[in-house]
This record gives C-alpha cells, sequence and structure tokens, in this order.
C-alpha cells in the first residue's frame, strides 16, 4: 500500500478555525494549553502526575467489571492505570451501528499509534490507547444506520433514553441484508446484552493485541468521582458564563463557534429517560428545577440530595463531557475530529475553573483509500494526488485543458484583445475624451463573446472526451460519495470483509503526529 499526503489547507475540506489551529495561527494560542507536538507532552504528564491515586482505583475497578464477560480482555492495561507512571491518550466516538463512519476507525487507529509513538520517546512511562463510548447519548438517528455497498442499512428500534443501554431487539434483520458479514459482528449485535456491550466487544476484536482499553462511563462509581463538579454545576453553574465568554471572543476574532452553553450543562439519566436539566419556570425559581419532558421536579434540597446519593442520574452535555473524561482519565491528549477540537478550544476556561489540566488537542489521523479498481482509474486518467481533492467542475475543465490536443484557451486573444482596446482608449484621448466610456462598453462586450467561445470550445473537446471524463466523473464519486468525503460516508465493511487486514495495514500506515490528509493506495 502505498502512502501518499497532501495539506489540509489544499484539500479544501477543513474550516479555517481548524487550519489556524494545527498551523500554530498565534489568534487562537490562547484558547488551549499546547500544541501536539511529541516534545509537549514531557509537559503534559507533568501537569497530570497530579492525577488522584482514588480516581486510578475507582477507574481500574470499573474498567475490570465491564470487561469480567471478555476472555481477550487488555487485562495487562487495565491494571497498569494503577500505576502514577500511567497516563491514556483518548479519543471518543458515538456508538455508530457497525461502527458507522470510516473515520471511527481511523481515530482509533490514532490513539493506538500515539501510545506507541510516546512509548518510544518516553519509555519511563506507559501509555493506554482508550476509546470513550459516548453511551450517554441520547441521538439515535444519527447512529441507528450505515452505508454498505451502495444501500443504506438502518435498525429500526422504538427504544429511548440513553443509547448505550439499548437492547439489540431487531438487529438480526441487518444481517438478513449482509450474507457475508464477518463472525466477530455477528458475536456483538446478536449475543451481547446491550448496545454498549455489543461495541465495547466488537471493538474489542477488531483492534485485538493493540492494547486499546474501551471505556463506558456511564457508571456511578465514576459519576462518584466527578460528583463535587455534578453539584457545583446544577447548583451554583460556572460553565455558562464561561463558555459565553469565550465563544464571544472567538467571535470577535471571526471564528465561528461549535456549540453554544446551556444555564444548566446536565441531563437528567434514568431509565429510558435523558432529558435536560432545567430551573422550574414557576417565578424563574432558581432554587426549583424540573426535568424537561417529564413530570419530575425538584427542589433545591431535593436535588442536592440526589446529586449525593445518585450521581449516576446526571449525565454531562457537550460542554461538560470533556471536564468529565478529563477528570476520571490520566489523560494526555485529545483525538478527534476538526468539529470537535473546534469546539473544544470554547471550553479552556471550564477546566481553569475546576482546575482541571486542559489535554492537548490532536487531530485524528484522516484517510482517503484508494483500492485497486480505483487506482487503475487514477492511473490510466493520469491524474495527481492534488487532482482528487478538487471540485467536479475544476477537476473536469483541468482534465480537458491538460489532455486536449487543440489549443482551446483563448489566454492569447484575451490579451490581444486587451491591448488592442486600450490603443483605441489612447486615441480616443485625442479625438474625443468622451468615448472613452463607449469603448469601454464595448471592450466588456467583446471579452464576454470571447469569453462564451472559449466555454463553447472547451464543451465541445470534452464531448470528444466523454468516456475518459465520464470514468473521471465516476471515480470523483467512488472517492467522495454524495460529495463527501470517502471517511465521512463509507463503513468499514467496505474495504473489511474482502480484506481482513485492512485496519493491520492503516495501523502500520498512519503517523499520529503528521497533521496531513492521508491518501491510501492499493498496490496493483
Amino acid at each position: 500500500m502505498q502512502l501518499h499526503q497532501i495539506d489540509f489547507a489544499n484539500t479544501k475540506l477543513f474550516s479555517d478555525t481548524f487550519i489556524d489551529y494545527i498551523t500554530g495561527n498565534d489568534t487562537l494560542k490562547d484558547f488551549y494549553h499546547q500544541a501536539p507536538h511529541i516534545d509537549n507532552f514531557a509537559q503534559q504528564i507533568a501537569l497530570k502526575k497530579s492525577f488522584p491515586k482514588a480516581h486510578r482505583e475507582a477507574l481500574h475497578q470499573v474498567l475490570k467489571t465491564q470487561y469480567q464477560h471478555i476472555d481477550t480482555a487488555p487485562q495487562a492495561q487495565i491494571d497498569s492505570l494503577l500505576n502514577e507512571n500511567t497516563f491514556t491518550v483518548t479519543t471518543g466516538h458515538q456508538l455508530n451501528l457497525f461502527t458507522g463512519p470510516l473515520y471511527f476507525i481511523y481515530k482509533i487507529a490514532s490513539a493506538i499509534n500515539t501510545a506507541k509513538v510516546l512509548k518510544q520517546k518516553y519509555p519511563d512511562y506507559h501509555f493506554v490507547p482508550v476509546y470513550w463510548m459516548a453511551t450517554e447519548d441520547h441521538d439515535f438517528e444519527e447512529i441507528n444506520h450505515f452505508h454498505l455497498f451502495g444501500k443504506t442499512l438502518t435498525w429500526q428500534a422504538e427504544q429511548t433514553g440513553a443509547v448505550g443501554r439499548f437492547s439489540l431487539e431487531g438487529l438480526e434483520a441487518i444481517f438478513e441484508e449482509i450474507n457475508d458479514a464477518p463472525e466477530i459482528f455477528r458475536k456483538a449485535y446478536l449475543e451481547q446484552k446491550s448496545l454498549a456491550d455489543a461495541t465495547r466487544y466488537l471493538v474489542n476484536q477488531l483492534f485485538a493485541g493493540s492494547g486499546l482499553v474501551v471505556l463506558d462511563a456511564d457508571d456511578s462509581a465514576l459519576k462518584q468521582v466527578f460528583q463535587k463538579v455534578i453539584k457545583a454545576e446544577v447548583l451554583n453553574p460556572a460553565s455558562h458564563d464561561i463558555v459565553t465568554q469565550t465563544s464571544q471572543r472567538l467571535n470577535e476574532l471571526k471564528y465561528k463557534t461549535q456549540v453554544t452553553p446551556r444555564e444548566i450543562n446536565f441531563f437528567y439519566l434514568e431509565g429510558n429517560i435523558r432529558q435536560r436539566i432545567v430551573h422550574a419556570e414557576e417565578g424563574n425559581n432558581k432554587d426549583s428545577f424540573e426535568v424537561l419532558n417529564t413530570e419530575l421536579k425538584f427542589s433545591r434540597s431535593e436535588m442536592e440530595q440526589m446529586i449525593e446519593n445518585h450521581p449516576e442520574r446526571f449525565s454531562p452535555n457537550v460542554i461538560l463531557r470533556p471536564l468529565y473524561q478529563e477528570y476520571i482519565l490520566p489523560n494526555l491528549s485529545y483525538i478527534g475530529g476538526p468539529s470537535e477540537l473546534v469546539y473544544w478550544l470554547q471550553l479552556k476556561g471550564v477546566f481553569e475553573c475546576y482546575d482541571t489540566p486542559f489535554p492537548m488537542l490532536q487531530p485524528r489521523g484522516f484517510v482517503l483509500f484508494v483500492n485497486k479498481p480505483s487506482v487503475k482509474k487514477f492511473q490510466k486518467l493520469n491524474l495527481s494526488i492534488d487532482d482528487l481533492f478538487l471540485d467536479e467542475v475544476t477537476l473536469r475543465k483541468n482534465f480537458v485543458l491538460k489532455n486536449s490536443d487543440n489549443e482551446i484557451t483563448l489566454e492569447q486573444e484575451t490579451e490581444g484583445l486587451t491591448q488592442l482596446f486600450e490603443r483605441l482608449v489612447q486615441k480616443s484621448q485625442e479625438v474625443d475624451k468622451s468615448l472613452e466610456g463607449f469603448i469601454k462598453s464595448e471592450k466588456q462586450k467583446a471579452l464576454k463573446s470571447l469569453g462564451n467561445i472559449e466555454k463553447r470550445l472547451k464543451k465541445s473537446e470534452e464531448r470528444k472526451m466523454e468516456t475518459e471524463v465520464n470514468q473521471l466523473v465516476k471515480l470523483k464519486e467512488k472517492l467522495f460519495p454524495n460529495g463527501s468525503p470517502q471517511e465521512r460516508y463509507e463503513n468499514l465493511l467496505n474495504f473489511y470483509i474482502n480484506n481482513l487486514s485492512f485496519i493491520s495495514q492503516i495501523l502500520e500506515k498512519l503517523n499520529p503526529l503528521d497533521f496531513r490528509m492521508n491518501v491510501l493506495m492499493e498496490e496493483l
């Protein structure tokens, strides 16, 4: 497999905020602690050295319990978390059905490879890659489908609440659509008890032997660790004002923000309910609470007692989930996509408020995978790597210009026409200066006519190359289905079914601290 790389900015796929962050633009430096470079991890280790022993013990016990029914559990990695010289590098993602889009795989691969690189650089420490399952998320419609071989397969279910708690009822229908699904997918979705269990089992099998640890933070013992923050943020919230002020600063710098804080940034989580906690409407009473879309209401003392006795009923939203993560993990860096890292830039003040080290924000691996049939087309059409990231209109135009045997651009004619009209303007100065406006108007008409002629020449030439142009368009659609990057649309099984080494090949090629787009081409 051949690796080619292209700078993020040249792909035209990323926001200005993300590009400015990864290129170290000074305007963003107040919004994060330090850049994700290998030498900076020494400072991050020093910051996290004070991670509480009690938090390690709680994390260790929770992971032992969660892995108790998996024979191939990474027990040595789990046990190592008790050691003060062990640290984590973490990525997180929703519990997408059948792993969802490909970048789910690239995220985890980035975490695994980061741990390897850090071990080489800092041999006195141990590093554990962690996949944080977003089990408490309740947006089922975002995760209940995936795209496979041109079809969209959807899990039909009426369950509500935190998706990690969902039973797997109804998933048998998906397998009726996939005749050759690998056995580990069947064992995951047909033999486990919940979506969280299924995802843990599947990811553990897909990345077996890599040292990866999968964590479900929907756990009472871990929420107990976070109890102090829960109490503060429900009863006397600080995060709303902090994030609002940070967002305003970013907006003033012309950066578009990603998330909006709530007055209370927790959901109520119990049974099949995950709904926002808000102050009760009656009299705008700050000492009275209710849970939206339910009949649940609590006084301040009742809420305080519930936080004390049942912290597991409080589920952080997008504003506080990152803080929860760093509170319960001895973590050094968070590995995420471009939108994720941008919203983390809004959160540094929240970490400072709760005296918690802000992690490095590390871009995940970005991959465009080109299989053998597509590589053949790529070579036959004599394309470059940069060509693959052009929009379709520009791609077609450039292809025709590059491969035409005729001169179909009218640059020389345009230049000659411009010079002719400049001479006419000069002559008019001697005869009648009032003619200058008329001459310039005629110039624009002539240039427009010349442009129309050039368009017709290009169209005629494109018709002559109809076969090649159609192949070009199909290749573009294959690599960017529905105009979306392949990694955000295609599912792992599109490649894994015919190549069980696909993940190991990705792990072999991805350098987690080389922040460029990776184009991987299969060998012919």
